[in-house]
């Protein structure tokens, strides 16, 4: 398995362009329309690269397991797709990093991981980023932004589930039944709201590379780093998205951070650093005890 310092640059890379796909889409298919069909795409692809050799067994263990993550994720994706009609995608990203005050709760209090001091310390300031950049005056009233965190939340939920429950399935098998039950779910969304439509040829262009890059590369990478690193851990490093997401969305669609967001960026940042820093022993660690290896959490 790839090591994890590999694995989080490329992560960080590829989960940046989530929101820039779901724009670039938004002028071919109506929102609901592109995320079916991007994870369409996806489910697709990562068959074929499985070549097939997919087990329905592994679906008959765990129907509901696969059921909760197609609700929670499904709907968090058709909620990002419609947001990007309100809000651009560098804000957006921003707006996402809600998901570190989800996940830190969810991490700590239901999975049981544990920070040292010093790594909650950072933690505390990259929150306090995320909220000076979530909450200013007029964004959080938008529609946009309340879409983004609401979504946000469903997706720090799903993450703890995939934690707690998903370490045992074959990460292969868990990865295309994942794509292909959001898939489903999204299918019904848009065939409920009536726009269901067949995409142009150049719509199919960028959902063939929006399945490829927002739901094989990408997700593939999360979920592999989620089964090596604590959530909570994983959650703090992300927080490094926007400022990719924020020059993607600068050079395709113009637009710059203002102030507020630049701040509130800086202070994630220095969170992030203290944080990733105390992990690599590149810092004193606090008295805090580490936990012990039989005390994590079943799918860690």
């Amino acid at each position: 398995m790839a090591d994890s310092r590999l694995l989080v640059p490329l992560l960080l890379l590829a989960d940046s362009l989530y929101y820039v796909f779901a724009r670039l889409l938004l002028p071919h298919l109506p929102p609901a329309a592109g995320a079916f069909y991007m994870m369409a795409v996806g489910a697709t692809t990562i068959l074929v690269i499985l070549r097939g050799r997919i087990r329905l067994s592994t679906l008959r263990r765990h129907p509901w397991f696969f059921l909760a993550i197609g609700l929670l994720v499904g709907v968090n994706t058709n909620m990002g797709f419609v947001a990007v009609r309100y809000v651009d995608p560098g804000t957006a990203s921003l707006l996402s990093r809600t998901s570190i005050i989800f996940s830190l709760a969810l991490g700590l209090l239901w999975l049981r991981e544990r920070l040292t001091r010093l790594e909650l310390g950072g933690a505390a300031l990259a929150v306090a980023g995320v909220i000076v950049i979530s909450f200013q005056p007029g964004d959080y009233l938008r529609a946009g932004a309340l879409i983004v965190i609401a979504s946000t939340f469903l997706y720090a939920l799903h993450s703890a589930v995939v934690k707690r429950f998903g370490g045992d399935i074959p990460f292969g098998e868990f990865l295309f039944y994942r794509v292909t039950s959001v898939a489903a779910v999204l299918f019904v969304l848009a065939a409920a709201q009536g726009v269901l439509v067949w995409p142009s040829a150049v719509g199919w262009g960028w959902l063939l590379l929006a399945g490829t890059v927002n739901v094989v590369v990408s997700r593939g990478l999360y979920y592999l780093a989620l089964r090596r690193m604590d959530m909570s851990m994983l959650t703090i490093i992300l927080t490094l998205t926007p400022v990719v997401t924020w020059a993607w969305s600068m050079a395709i669609f113009g637009g710059r951070p203002g102030v507020v967001e630049i701040v509130g960026g800086m202070a994630t940042l220095a969170g992030v650093l203290i944080v990733t820093a105390s992990r690599a022993g590149l810092l004193g660690r606090s008295a805090t005890p580490a936990r012990p290896a039989s005390a994590r959490s079943p799918a860690a």
